[in-house]
């Protein structure tokens, strides 16, 4: 029978031993922001770090350049932990993934130090491109969560909270087409894309009127013409959609671009459509992997805030959270009031309260593992889970 209080004695030793690399890894990913698909240098020091703990290490996973898969370990349970690398272009890791993707790293490091004693296989999934396309979407769609029986990772913020729901989300990147000609001489010669634009924009803010709680509508203009003298001959835009979960997002979505083909028909701008990366499903967090993953979080002396029913913003771990029992709680620290995806959130990445989020997530993440592993009814229910996703 497996001494437990042992077993969590050694996980946490073991997290704390690599404890200055952690702080390290997450200063330098704070340090030099890498924008979705283009975290090399990020991916690298993740890898190199979990070589240097005796991991397995395959880079550039299902066509991601960014992406990895390390593992230690042979046994049957395969505990996942997802760490995320990617920042926001122009305020740099804003969402605070060093800190997710260094307690993730940690995570596995210090419960590959009790793999073989829990018949465990750890598994490190590099995850880029959080912020654009999902990159946990596209692993997941070329199998690497398949075998997979708990996917787990924290997320910074300025609280600890457990049990929240997420937004899905969708993203098109909408082009018009028009004529251009001189503004002056002979504008009625031109086909507006920028009107298009425009209609299409003022469609869909009094659409916000009719549209149901919890469905949001955002959108940016990425080209707006080139010189004003001359009447656009093409514009663009992003736009997401938001809702409650993928059915709602999906009728929603048909109303949004009744309102960029209302641009189109009004002005005789062509319209093209094409969707950004893959739709964001909502999160569903594990109850007992969250009851589990609460409690040791208590044991470090951290209480998490229960948020069930609540929703988050969005994230591609709500695909993964539909496949695979999943939890994604928050770990918080102080960012002087800043939320997420502002410089003053960022400004915070570095402070002594996110450094110890980094290390106290690893450790709660690394226990949760660890408990799962020991617990007869959990580890019974995780594999079977894993045989009939395997069956189809």
């Amino acid at each position: 029978m497996t001494d437990t209080s042992a077993v969590h004695r050694t996980v946490t030793a073991a997290a704390r031993s690599w404890g200055e690399r952690l702080v390290a890894l997450s200063h330098g990913l704070h340090d030099e922001p890498e924008t979705a698909l283009r975290e090399h240098r990020s991916a690298a020091k993740i890898a190199d770090l979990l070589e240097s703990g005796g991991f397995a290490v395959t880079r550039g996973v299902a066509d991601l350049p960014t992406s990895l898969v390390a593992t230690r370990g042979t046994g049957d349970l395969v505990i996942g932990f997802c760490a995320e690398y990617d920042a926001l272009p122009g305020i740099g890791h804003a969402c605070g993934h060093n800190v997710n993707g260094a307690a993730a790293v940690g995570a596995a490091l210090a419960l590959a130090a009790a793999a073989d004693e829990l018949g465990l296989t750890v598994k490190l999934i590099g995850t880029p491109a959080e912020e654009d396309i999902g990159g946990k979407v596209l692993l997941l769609d070329a199998g690497v969560f398949d075998d997979v029986a708990a996917a787990m990772m924290v997320h910074a913020a300025p609280e600890d909270s457990v049990g929240a729901s997420s937004l899905a989300i969708g993203a098109w990147d909408a082009t018009y087409l028009g004529k251009p000609s001189h503004a002056a001489l002979a504008p009625w010669e031109g086909v507006n894309a920028l009107d298009a634009l425009t209609i299409a924009h003022t469609a869909i803010g009094l659409l916000r009127q009719q549209l149901p709680p919890g469905v949001v509508v955002h959108g940016i203009v990425t080209d707006g013409g080139q010189a004003v003298n001359v009447i656009p001959a093409r514009t663009r835009a992003r736009c997401e959609v938001r809702a409650q979960n993928v059915e709602q997002l999906a009728t929603a979505w048909q109303r949004v671009r009744a309102c960029f083909e209302a641009g189109a028909l009004a002005t005789g701008a062509e319209l093209q459509l094409q969707q950004r990366g893959r739709d964001f499903a909502d999160l569903r967090q594990d109850p007992a992997m969250t009851e589990v993953y609460a409690r040791v979080l208590g044991g470090l002396g951290r209480t998490a805030v229960a948020r069930h029913g609540e929703s988050m913003a969005s994230t591609d771990m709500g695909n993964v959270s539909q496949r695979v029992p999943t939890i994604h709680p928050t770990i918080g620290y102080d960012t002087g009031g800043a939320q997420q995806h502002t410089p003053e959130f960022s400004a915070y990445g570095k402070s002594p309260g996110a450094d110890r989020a980094v290390l106290d997530g690893a450790t709660a993440l690394a226990l949760t593992g660890a408990c799962l592993a020991t617990s007869p009814a959990q580890r019974s229910r995780l594999l079977t889970g894993v045989r009939n996703r395997q069956r189809g």
